[in-house]
């Protein structure tokens, strides 16, 4: 399957534009450290998502893929309970890495059949 064609990519996008929007109305004290930590979790998935799509043994970068998506969300966590984010962009960012979550256990489930 072609990359372009992907859906958890195009997700993936949805979620990286939106957290730019996010991003851009944090406090300038924030925005070259959680907000830039954040970045780099995003243009990391980014490159496991297309990592996967293109190895033979996809196992390995979903995991990874997994577990930055969950760091992600701890991120976003801590970044509205410290004021930074808030709540309504949160849930929005939230539910946006929810779903890629679930569609990212189907492709894990769908690699080890």
């Amino acid at each position: 399957m072609n990359a372009s064609k992907l859906k958890i990519l195009q997700k993936w996008e949805e979620m990286a534009g939106y957290a730019y929007i996010v991003l851009r109305h944090i406090p300038k004290s924030e925005r070259f450290t959680l907000g830039a930590e954040i970045r780099g979790v995003i243009w990391k998935g980014l490159r496991l998502i297309i990592k996967a799509n293109i190895a033979r043994n996809k196992r390995q970068y979903l995991i990874e893929l997994d577990s930055e998506v969950k760091v992600l969300l701890a991120l976003l966590r801590v970044a509205h309970e410290l004021g930074i984010i808030p709540m309504k962009k949160y849930e929005i960012f939230s539910e946006k890495l929810i779903e890629i979550g679930k569609m990212i256990g189907g492709w894990l489930k769908h690699a080890n059949s």
